[in-house]
């Protein structure tokens, strides 16, 4: 008897369509060989595999998740199984993660977080280790995540060591962190931060000034004019960020971008300069405020595929932006004192959006500070030299980390005195915001954002004027 067709297709479907778990071990994997990003790569997997609603929300729970607290649950693996966490299979250790975050992160059945997780490792072809993933997760099963940390803690005694066990987090960017929350005279609130970073916060969209505004996007930011806040499901499918009037974009990003459009009023015909542009967010809100006020832009990104990024984000604000390809560390020798307002969103370690890219604590290490500092104090010096004798430059890093933020400042303040000048981001931040910001003092007028303190990304923010 031949089959009900439109039934075999069904059955077809199901075997071909992935499940939540499936889905956050593809994401995993990808992140663990090809460097993925998965907050780029997971949205494009939950609509190949038509996941929506609960288990959309579970693979992404999953994946996160997992990937936040990787190191955490690397060492409580290395307890269970009794071996060193690079010897152990890389996919099986993947599938591990993943078990280890449903017994211990979330509130997943043991037998189901047990075996579901274990057929994974027949799926990928790893079944010769089926026996041994079986094992430590069960192992993991018998205790709670909080017991597990306790034997972790057993015998360290170095504090950045002991909350980064705690907490998920390197020591090093522990370290780091809790210097930057100190300088504020907050090292207290350190505890409240690694809680904020294991965090997933709500995404939040822009209003570009032209095209939207934010109260047709949803309930508003507390302190962006321009914010709002996304409603459940793909912020992609509401209509006016399709249509490019929205994008989404974190609070602090949008801060970052008017506190240098409405620094001062805007004189028609001034030139603005995005010299580190890519991918286009920043570039975008500041591409709207610069038609709104009559001004022009200028996109630069040294990467070719990330300026085209930065011009599909900007064509349908304004076309006629020129987006160029170039090294921003020779802006200053070709172009100066050209430009009237220049945003410098220097590349960092990211420190300030751990929240939001989980995979990002376990990626960088102490040592790639000290060449990304080099990076960001010449492309301060080369953006000072293409600003115009009292324009305003922006130095922006999505990260609190001091060597990336003060100390740069510092560093050029003491070298430059007659030829550069703070302004007060503090205070232009309190001219535009929508509610009054809790601001640390910082030295020459700085503003750093928090994720424990404003629900931002951390980023730091200073004025700058060419005397």
């Amino acid at each position: 008897m031949t089959g009900n067709p439109q039934s075999e297709g069904s059955r077809q479907r199901a075997r071909t369509t992935a499940t939540p778990r499936q889905v956050a071990f593809d994401v995993l994997r990808a992140v663990t060989d090809d460097d993925a990003y998965a907050n780029l790569l997971l949205p494009t997997r939950l609509r190949r595999a038509r996941l929506t609603g609960a288990d959309a929300a579970f693979a992404t729970e999953l994946t996160y998740g997992t990937l936040r607290r990787r190191g955490h649950y690397d060492r409580v693996i290395a307890l269970a199984a009794g071996r060193a966490i690079d010897a152990i299979d890389p996919v099986a250790l993947d599938v591990l993660r993943l078990g280890a975050h449903q017994l211990l992160g979330m509130s997943t059945p043991a037998h189901a977080a047990v075996g579901e997780t274990v057929e994974l490792t027949r799926r990928a072809r790893a079944a010769r280790t089926t026996g041994f993933v079986n094992a430590v997760l069960r192992t993991i099963s018998r205790d709670d995540d909080v017991t597990w940390t306790t034997r972790l803690l057993e015998g360290v005694t170095d504090p950045d060591e002991r909350d980064g066990i705690a907490h998920a987090h390197p020591a090093w960017i522990v370290h780091a962190l809790r210097e930057a929350l100190t300088r504020e005279g907050r090292g207290s609130e350190l505890d409240d931060l690694l809680l904020a970073d294991n965090t997933a916060p709500r995404v939040t969209l822009v209003a570009l000034p032209g095209l939207c505004e934010p109260e047709a996007l949803g309930d508003r930011t507390p302190y962006s004019t321009r914010g709002a806040r996304s409603a459940a499901g793909d912020p992609a499918s509401h209509p006016l960020v399709a249509a490019g009037a929205a994008r989404v974009q974190d609070e602090g990003s949008q801060l970052a971008a008017l506190v240098l459009s409405r620094a001062r009023a805007v004189v028609p015909g001034e030139r603005w300069l995005d010299l580190c542009a890519g991918p286009g967010g920043k570039a975008a809100l500041l591409a709207a405020e610069a038609r709104a006020g009559g001004a022009v832009l200028v996109a630069n990104e040294v990467v070719p595929a990330r300026a085209e990024l930065v011009r599909k984000a900007l064509h349908t604000i304004d076309p006629a932006v020129e987006v160029r390809v170039g090294d921003g560390r020779v802006i200053g020798v070709l172009e100066p004192e050209t430009y009237d307002r220049i945003l410098l969103d220097a590349p960092c370690t990211g420190l300030g959006a751990l929240r939001r890219r989980p995979e990002a604590r376990w990626r960088k290490t102490a040592l790639d500070v000290a060449p990304l500092a080099s990076l960001q104090a010449e492309l301060l010096r080369s953006a000072l030299a293409a600003l115009k004798p009292g324009g305003v430059l922006a130095y922006v890093t999505c990260s609190p980390h001091p060597d990336e933020t003060t100390a740069i400042v510092d560093d050029l303040l003491v070298e430059r005195p007659a030829e550069v000048a703070p302004l007060d981001a503090r205070a232009v931040l309190a001219g535009i915001a929508r509610t009054p910001l809790d601001l640390g003092e910082l030295a020459h007028g700085a503003a750093q954002l928090w994720p424990h303190r404003h629900g931002t990304d951390a980023m730091f923010i200073q004025l700058l004027t060419r005397r």
